[in-house]
């Protein structure tokens, strides 16, 4: 018996299903650079599964992200552990480091920016996004434990073995 999925699990799972209608995805970048709410073509898609406006920012900002770079979901990771299989793939650490440090120091209110362009080196490299997880995270940006900077820095520099560090 398996649980009812989550409203943004069922999200996640909608935006996946129209990855190849380049008409929904059209609709989806317009709201690249845009306030929250304020790109109409967007609504049909997202307004369904965003119940209140705090939730709603997150949701046209992963959907927007989204059909930047559709491609399969990464089955795990977050954001840190994207950028990191992105350093060691091209050889851009340090570069890669430094941007990575400016992501970790945005405020809520300036991270989709800077999200953006993390998520357009991603997919120019095809280093796919754990869509799911990245809503989560975006969700709980400001989250007052403030978990997810620390959950993102563990996944770009903690190495899981030693040969990583050779």
């Amino acid at each position: 018996m398996s649980s009812a999925k989550t409203k943004e699990e069922r999200f996640i799972s909608y935006l996946e299903s129209k990855a190849e209608d380049r008409a929904v995805l059209a609709a989806l970048r317009r709201g690249l650079g845009q306030a929250p709410g304020t790109v109409q073509s967007m609504y049909p898609y997202v307004e369904r599964f965003a119940p209140n406006r705090y939730e709603m920012a997150s949701f046209y900002m992963i959907a927007s992200l989204f059909a930047l770079h559709p491609s399969p979901t990464a089955k795990s990771g977050n954001m840190g552990h994207h950028m990191r299989v992105l350093a060691a793939g091209d050889g851009s650490e340090e570069a890669t480091e430094r941007r990575f440090v400016q992501l970790l120091r945005m405020r809520r209110d300036t991270l989709e920016p800077r999200l953006r362009q993390q998520i357009s080196i991603l997919k120019s490299k095809g280093v796919p996004v754990h869509w799911l997880q990245l809503l989560k995270d975006v969700g709980n940006w400001d989250h007052p434990d403030h978990f997810v900077q620390p959950n993102w820095a563990r996944g770009f520099w903690y190495r899981q073995s030693e040969s990583e560090n050779e």
